[in-house]
């Protein structure tokens, strides 16, 4: 009498993995050919037709032969005079401050009170300058026009695009991290 082993029931394993994968291939192979026959019946089918294209309206031009009335679309007499507006002072020195973008400085503090008010700005590389009214800082030449205890006022120039210069507002607020 024969011992029953453990091998027998692996083998079984085995055929019965085997058969499952034959009979899972055998469904593959069915073939292509209704995937063949839809795909020709799709390009018989006559598509939709393309509507035609839009009429393209015309419109009347029209010249600004009136000397009463100014061409919208060509730049005024003011904005052609590249003398006309504010210009930036070339001939004085340039300050320390100028060299920096205004982004970059940081007001610190303030010393003084009322016109003899003086703001502490603090550069990029970490020196802390003493700047008063009417001096420059910023490289849109910008002048100092009032300072606060917690803002300096600015007047910058920057081009308007035609050749002239035109005046822009701006400030620099007291660092939130000053007073620590």
């Amino acid at each position: 009498m024969k011992i029953m082993t453990a091998k027998k029931p692996m083998h079984l394993a085995k055929v019965l993995l085997l058969a499952g994968a034959v009979l899972t291939l055998a469904g593959c192979t069915r073939g292509m050919s209704d995937l063949r026959d839809w795909v020709a019946q799709e390009k018989a089918k006559r598509g939709a037709p393309i509507p035609p294209l839009p009429v393209i309206k015309t419109f009347e031009t029209f010249i600004y032969n009136d000397q009463d009335k100014r061409d919208p679309f060509s730049p005024s007499a003011d904005e052609l005079n590249e003398n006309s507006g504010p210009r930036p002072d070339e001939g004085r020195p340039r300050q320390p401050l100028e060299a920096f973008s205004l982004d970059s400085l940081k007001m610190v503090g303030s010393i003084g009170s009322g016109a003899n008010m003086e703001a502490l700005v603090k550069d990029p590389m970490g020196v802390i300058h003493r700047v008063h009214a009417n001096e420059y800082m910023g490289q849109n030449y910008g002048r100092i026009t009032g300072i606060s205890g917690d803002k300096v006022d600015l007047v910058e120039l920057v081009s308007n695009g035609n050749g002239g210069w035109m005046e822009r507002p701006a400030s620099i607020a007291l660092a939130a991290n000053a007073t620590k």
